[in-house]
């Protein structure tokens, strides 16, 4: 009887195995976190990042871009207006000649 007891209190060797490769599971998941942000600041290093002068003209090209095609828009839109109202306006006239 107290052989069985001993053998309870000590763990056999599957779950020595199963404690032990779940320890390295993690270390291999923080390994590879650490992996990835080192060759995230490694292709950061490479990166050639814009002059404070290209900033400054590339605000300002896209800016003329989104002014001009408001404008564009809102001349369409001006002029679809004015469409649908001489439509509106011309089908009563049509149908009271009739």
């Amino acid at each position: 009887m107290p052989d069985k007891i001993e053998k309870l209190d000590t763990p056999d060797e599957s779950t020595m195995k199963t404690q032990t490769s779940s320890k390295k599971r993690k270390v291999k998941g923080s390994n590879r976190l650490l992996k990835w942000f080192r060759e995230m600041r490694s292709e950061l290093k490479k990166v050639v990042w814009p002059t404070p002068k290209q900033i400054v003209n590339n605000t300002f090209v896209a800016l003329t871009v989104m002014a001009c095609a408001a404008v564009v828009i809102w001349a369409l839109d001006l002029a679809a207006g004015e469409i649908f109202v001489a439509i509106i306006t011309y089908i009563p006239r049509l149908i009271q000649g009739w």
